[in-house]
């Protein structure tokens, strides 16, 4: 199969088609209409295999988390996703592969309505590099440089899932089939939170999606904002899997530590809680912390005690220790 079978097979014609994309896939370039009451909102991600995925991850959650995880900058900024680019490097033509790998792009870019609009494939190492574009209203993107004292910090979701599902794959911790699956799909097919992230807009003093995990990523808000923080460790959002198979010390661990939720994290001023309480359902987000002046971050039990995370954020090559526990009941 050459290049352009390649492209003309699996990407041309799958994907969704929007009126804003005037020309697409098949030449040298996209041509794209901005509407002209927006500003335009670019990320970029790149996926390597060993490296971002295990080597026997299943190509359909390949293609869906390579997308997942640009819509989650979006997210983070408080965008509406339009177009996508592709480039995919991969060493041989393999036909299940591809129509796998494309059915799984395809998938969520059907859910959010994104275009494939060009890209590049090349031979080499397994390699997929999404760059996506959205749209969102002038002077209300959320980042992370907004943050004041004061304000309350906030998560989406459950924190850790992903990294127990990568220290499942990895034989470090043993979990009942039904727990091991659920965790395995947190890390494989994250759901990005563009709903809570446009709905967090004029709400939201700053914003960032945990991709490195949350102690890294909220440090990013510290740093950008000139601010400090302390977490209360007994709110961190913990899964069932986490509660019931680990020790307490060992799920804080992964909710601090381990990459690849792609959660949001974001802070709001006490002057807007009512607004957020108004635009988002209680059980979508949990308040786990507060902005203060002193600078740093602070994980504290409810002794007041410090706890130092064992991981300060996804790093390759670094190995999260487990402490099992003996289960109280299923998790699903």
């Amino acid at each position: 199969m050459s290049e352009f079978d390649l492209i003309t097979r699996y990407f041309s014609q799958k994907f969704p088609k929007r009126d804003d994309v005037i020309l697409g896939i098949g030449d040298d370039a996209a041509l794209c209409t901005i509407p002209s009451d927006m500003q335009l909102a670019i990320a970029i991600d790149t996926l390597v295999e060993g490296i971002h995925f295990p080597n026997m991850t299943r190509p359909e959650d390949i293609g869906y988390k390579a997308l997942a995880v640009n819509l989650s900058d979006m997210a983070a900024m408080g965008a509406n996703p339009a177009w996508m680019t592709l480039v995919l490097t991969c060493p041989e033509t393999n036909d299940v592969w591809l129509s796998k790998f494309s059915q799984g792009l395809r998938e969520l870019a059907e859910i959010h309505n994104v275009s494939l609009i060009g890209g590049d494939t090349t031979a080499g190492p397994l390699t997929i590099t999404v760059q996506i574009t959205g749209f969102i209203p002038p002077n209300t993107a959320l980042t992370r440089s907004g943050a004041q004292v004061g304000d309350g910090i906030f998560v989406t979701g459950t924190l850790g899932d992903a990294g127990l599902g990568l220290a499942a794959l990895q034989k470090k911790v043993v979990l009942p089939h039904p727990v091991q699956q659920f965790v395995e799909s947190r890390l494989h097919r994250p759901t990005p939170r563009l709903h809570e992230g446009q709905a967090l807009r004029g709400i939201g003093s700053s914003a960032i999606d945990i991709s490195d995990g949350l102690v890294a990523d909220l440090e990013h808000i510290l740093t950008a904002s000139g601010v400090g923080a302390s977490l209360q460790l007994e709110r961190l959002p913990l899964s069932r899997a986490l509660r019931d198979y680990l020790s307490l010390e060992s799920a804080w661990n992964f909710a601090l530590g381990s990459g690849d939720d792609y959660e949001l994290c974001f802070t709001v001023p006490p002057s807007q809680e009512d607004a957020l309480k108004n635009a988002l359902s209680a059980d979508a987000y949990t308040r786990i912390g507060t902005i203060e002046s002193h600078h740093g971050l602070r994980c504290r039990d409810h002794n007041g005690r410090i706890f130092i995370p064992k991981q300060q954020g996804y790093q390759h090559f670094v190995k999260l220790k487990v402490s099992p526990r003996k289960p109280r009941s299923r998790s699903r």
